[in-house]
């Protein structure tokens, strides 16, 4: 592109420290390549997508991926600082952590395994698919444009097979390890006066996980099981008696014979669900210490949540820290289906799991890189909006009142278009002589054809 607006040039000059100046115009051009191209987000189909079907030198532009030395971790950190500066200074920052799987097959793959695929499975039958597992922390937010939280991906991180681990001499790293390892690194980088709120589902109540995040401060939003071991709080030590404090009190109640007792002190609630609908919920909650084998008892508060409907099942979540409120637990934990939702929008329109790159370093790179245009997109809108309103693409089959990502990459790649076709308020020397109306046709030409696929 001959040039670009302060809106999108805003958000990509920070990644321009990562580079040399060759091969950040090579990357400018894959990413804007990226935006605009439909279907497969392979390289040859980035540079098509840019008039650079007859370039003879196409091979550096894959070295940008398989052979540049460039850091993963130093973009992760400029993207995550660009997402929190929309989040007021004494809000909290919503950390999100989820395993997507990408389906992929090849010998030239070594860091793939047989997994549990989500989507395919069922309550009753369990499908497990070849791929690579990607662990993917993003920062839930919310702005006054949209109807819902989004989840924007900065850190995305290759978790190899025990097999791939195996074979090449190395210990295998558990899905625990790795979120912790990523949580630390943004306790690094932060201001120790924030606070952190760390979201996951039932997979992640584990007691390492737990430990860690009370270490750091951190406080963990998660999903229990159902027969979760739950004890009292240690009675104070007797003075003068010998022997270690107990680290725990008796055992209490676990949530499936809490839902057998008739006169519990249940409550009523109304929470903000999914896409703004308020709905009506009962909940009991309490602190108690949580028994997990790995690191001993651990002081929580849980909450028991129940559709007053039957439709949904009991849900029994916890916080690490005590205090939080019960509402903020159930709405936290509402607001984490945005990161299935970011896992399903990447797929459907910024194409990961249609990239074929074959050798290691590339594979590292590709995905990653498409999870965090996700939030570059939702960051460009953001820009775009404070010069005009973006416009809703709504039909007579699909009637919405709120912006979604289809429209954010709608507005983006026609901002990158016209940026094409007028440079610096001037018209191309072939442009010339077309009226206002004939600029408005090709507008409105564009904007059919940049339709989010």
């Amino acid at each position: 592109m001959d040039s670009l607006s302060l809106s999108i040039l805003s958000v990509l000059l920070p990644f321009s420290e990562l580079f040399s100046k060759p091969s950040w115009k090579k990357a400018l051009t894959l990413l804007l390549g990226t935006l605009l191209c439909t279907g497969k987000r392979t390289v040859c189909s980035a540079l098509r997508a840019m008039g650079l079907s007859n370039e003879s030198s196409f091979s550096k532009y894959h070295q940008l991926l398989n052979r540049t030395n460039w850091s993963l971790l130093k973009a992760g950190k400029i993207l995550f600082f660009m997402i929190i500066k929309l989040i007021p200074d004494g809000e909290p920052i919503v950390l999100q952590v989820d395993e997507t799987l990408e389906r992929r097959k090849g010998k030239s793959i070594k860091a793939k395994g047989y997994y549990r695929d989500a989507v395919r499975s069922t309550k009753s039958q369990v499908v497990k698919a070849l791929g690579l597992k990607w662990l993917v922390m993003t920062v839930s937010i919310k702005l006054p444009f949209t109807l819902r939280a989004f989840s924007l991906p900065f850190l995305t991180v290759l978790e190899p097979s025990r097999k791939c681990n195996e074979r090449a001499g190395k210990r295998h790293k558990t899905t625990m390890r790795w979120t912790s390892q990523m949580l630390c690194q943004v306790h690094e980088w932060i201001d120790k006066s924030r606070k952190l709120i760390l979201v996951g589902d039932g997979a992640f109540a584990t007691g390492l996980l737990a430990a860690n995040c009370l270490n750091m401060g951190v406080s963990l939003v998660t999903r229990l099981k159902m027969n979760a071991r739950l004890f009292d709080f240690p009675p104070q030590k007797i003075p003068g008696k010998r022997g270690r404090p107990a680290s725990r009190g008796q055992r209490l109640m676990n949530f499936k014979q809490m839902l057998l007792v008739e006169d519990l002190p249940w409550k009523e609630l109304e929470v903000c669900g999914y896409n703004g609908i308020k709905r009506t919920v009962r909940f009991i909650s309490n602190t108690c210490m949580w028994g997990v084998d790995e690191v001993g008892p651990l002081p929580i508060r849980w909450v028991l949540l129940i559709d007053p409907t039957g439709k949904l099942d009991p849900t029994p979540l916890m916080s690490t820290d005590p205090l939080m409120d019960p509402k903020q637990i159930i709405e936290l934990y509402i607001e984490r289906w945005g990161i299935e939702v970011t896992f399903e929008e990447t797929r459907e329109h910024l194409g990961v799991e249609t990239q074929r790159q074959w050798s290691d370093k590339a594979i590292a790179h590709s995905t990653p890189i498409l999870m965090s245009l996700y939030s570059i997109v939702y960051l460009m809108a953001n820009r775009l909006k404070e010069e005009k309103p973006i416009q809703i693409q709504a039909s007579s089959w699909y009637q919405k009142k709120h912006l979604t990502f289809s429209d954010m990459l709608r507005a983006v790649r026609m901002e990158i278009w016209k940026d094409n076709l007028i440079i610096k308020g001037k018209l191309h020397s072939s442009l010339e002589n077309i009226t206002p109306e004939g600029i408005q046709f090709m507008e409105a030409i564009v904007q059919r054809l940049l339709h989010a696929a």
